[in-house]
């Protein structure tokens, strides 16, 4: 008997130390512990950490209790009609502080059984998200300045390589398949940007690379669609234009809509626009965006596309003086040129070149495709 005393004892006195230690942990634990009653769908308990983080106690936290019993009802409903997969739960949502601040959380919560097998307690745990999506956020940041940071000499580099391609007709082979190799090593090292570098990539495991190339026809008439909206006519014509082409299609497009937007703005509302592509007499591609306005005086031609330059007629029209600019940086890392000209009738022509190759496009991003990275010739 005294043995069986001494047993409980030291069993009561195990228990109570366990007790201590857990509690111990609730009060310093960073996630937020809590208890709720599935018959009345009260919360029964809720850890020191709710006031800590989110300034709630038991007894004034039903904002808190709102937002994480709110979806209970259904949940036992569903796991009483047989569906097992509610008894334990993880999802990320949203709470709110008792200042109203609203945070991102991730709650796990289980269904405790009585003797009977019915749900009668549902405990859980809320962890703030806020630092893990902030780190996040500059993970993304970080990996979008890194990967500009390499894509605009490569861009530079893929616009010479298919501008030597495209001129070089009367080089050896052995010069021709330096350019093939250059051209297969720059694929590579886009694509292992896009592989490991890429916001979509940090976002979203598995997804496919963008493309890098792009049908020229559909470029300008996505182009001239957008631009519609500003202003109806808009017309398009394409003259035995290659079925594709190497660019970044998101940069060319942004290009093209900043000297349509341009145009539309330094033109009346009545006055028709007009979007050209073709073949041009040096090879390459061309691209014209062409307005019937008052034109851009002759002095100023040689300015339009210097950083924050602004012309004498732009004094009641918004803008930064960025536009053409920006237009021109993007060409440039293409290996191609913008230039602006008045026309002998009336209004600005703007004038895209770029070299494409003959083989340019789909055929060009697979063409010597080699493991082997050296330029040598053999």
């Amino acid at each position: 008997m005294t043995q069986t005393i001494a047993e409980l004892q030291a069993a009561l006195q195990q228990s109570q130390a366990n007790e201590a230690r857990y509690r111990l942990l609730l009060d310093h634990s960073s996630e937020i512990s809590w208890m709720a009653d599935c018959a009345t769908l009260r919360l029964t308990w809720l850890s020191p950490a709710a006031e800590r983080q989110f300034g709630y106690t038991l007894d004034t936290a039903q904002t808190l209790a709102h937002g994480l019993l709110q979806d209970l009802p259904a949940r036992l409903a569903r796991y009483a009609n047989g569906d097992l997969s509610r008894r334990r739960l993880l999802r990320e949502t949203e709470l709110s502080d008792a200042a109203g601040r609203a945070v991102p959380v991730e709650i796990e919560s289980t269904l405790m059984l009585d003797a009977n097998g019915v749900p009668a307690t549902v405990v859980g745990v809320v962890r703030d998200l806020s630092a893990r999506r902030e780190l996040a956020a500059q993970q993304k940041k970080f990996a979008s300045m890194l990967s500009h940071e390499f894509r605009t000499p490569l861009s530079t580099i893929d616009g010479a390589v298919q501008r030597l391609e495209m001129t070089g007709a009367h080089h050896d082979e052995g010069t021709r398949k330096r350019y093939r190799k250059i051209q297969t090593a720059v694929d590579r090292m886009l694509a292992m940007l896009d592989e490991y570098l890429s916001p979509e990539r940090m976002a979203s495991i598995g997804r496919e690379r963008q493309p890098n190339e792009v049908n020229p026809a559909n470029l300008l008439q996505a182009a001239a669609e957008q631009a519609r909206k500003r202003r109806a006519n808009v017309t398009v014509q394409t003259d035995s234009l290659p079925q594709w082409m190497r660019c970044d299609p998101a940069g060319m497009r942004l290009c093209l809509e900043m000297l349509l937007d341009n145009a539309i703005k330094y033109t009346e509302d009545n006055i028709p626009i007009e979007l050209t592509g073709r073949i041009a007499a040096e090879g390459g591609v061309e691209f014209l965006v062409r307005d019937h306005g008052a034109g851009i005086p002759e002095a100023e031609l040689p300015k339009v596309f210097d950083k924050a330059f602004r012309g004498s007629n732009a004094a009641s029209v918004a803008g930064s003086g960025l536009g053409l600019y920006m237009a021109r940086s993007i060409v440039d890392v293409h290996g191609g040129t913008v230039t602006a000209r008045n026309v002998s009738e009336s209004g600005t022509e703007f004038r895209i070149w770029l070299p494409v190759a003959a083989n340019a496009g789909k055929n060009l991003a697979r063409a010597g495709a080699s493991s082997d990275n050296s330029l040598d010739a053999s």
